[in-house]
């Protein structure tokens, strides 16, 4: 699956991402399971509220870490998100 770079980004309304103290990270909880999230991995999420594109995304990151050039990275994350059902596209 690809990112349509036109469309906005939201979570997935069957999964629900937040602070887990027992790991001291952020997680992905659904209905199979947990997943444990990297810092990196939970702040593109954290953006993905339906109202960003993945363009947007990416200037906000790059302005919040004062970083360049997260495109491909940032994409790359997108696209295994949407395939995992943890994002949604409209």
């Amino acid at each position: 699956m690809t990112i349509n770079p036109e469309l906005t980004i939201s979570f997935s309304s069957t999964h629900r991402l937040q602070w887990e103290e027992a790991q001291q990270k952020d997680v992905i909880l659904y209905p199979e399971g947990m997943v444990e999230l990297n810092q990196p991995s939970a702040e593109i999420l954290k953006l993905c509220d339906g109202t960003r594109t993945a363009p947007q995304i990416i200037t906000v990151l790059e302005e919040k870490f004062s970083e360049s050039n997260l495109t491909n990275d940032v994409n790359s994350f997108l696209e295994d998100a949407l395939k995992n059902g943890w994002i949604q596209q409209s």
